[in-house]
């Protein structure tokens, strides 16, 4: 007999399966149990909180342009620089969401005043991503 811990719709069960050779069983036991009782949850394991990383501050000047994430997911590259001349179309950031490679690109012509991500960084809607002036 071999026991296994099954989960359906978040109910945990214990089964024993027994294994059968040649279409035979042991006459003392039925081919399988099943009981419906829940198993033993597993001991509560220590939890380490993360701190949150120092997010960069970034200050917005009149007239400059925020490109903000338009869904969550990572960033797989910045493909600009602070003091980069962009044009509009340019691809800013790659960001990686429901595994598709999203191209984050500049809104209009400008230059890039502040980068506000790295690569590998997650990212929520709206989040602030590029400012351009």
């Amino acid at each position: 007999m071999r026991k296994f811990i099954i989960k359906v719709n978040g109910n945990r069960y214990e089964v024993e399966v027994e294994e059968v050779t040649d279409g035979e069983t042991t006459p003392e036991r039925p081919a399988s149990t099943i009981e419906n009782k829940p198993a033993p949850e597993p001991s509560p394991k220590k939890v380490v909180e993360e701190k949150p990383k120092d997010e960069k501050e970034v200050v917005v000047s009149e007239g400059a342009e925020v490109v903000k994430a338009p869904m969550p997911g990572t960033i797989l590259s910045v493909n600009v620089k602070e003091g980069d001349r962009v044009t509009s179309g340019q691809i800013l950031v790659i960001l990686e969401a429901m595994k598709m490679e999203n191209e984050i690109l500049a809104p209009r012509d400008g230059i890039v005043t502040s980068i506000a991500v790295s690569k590998g960084a997650s990212v929520n809607t709206g989040d602030k991503l590029v400012i351009i002036e």
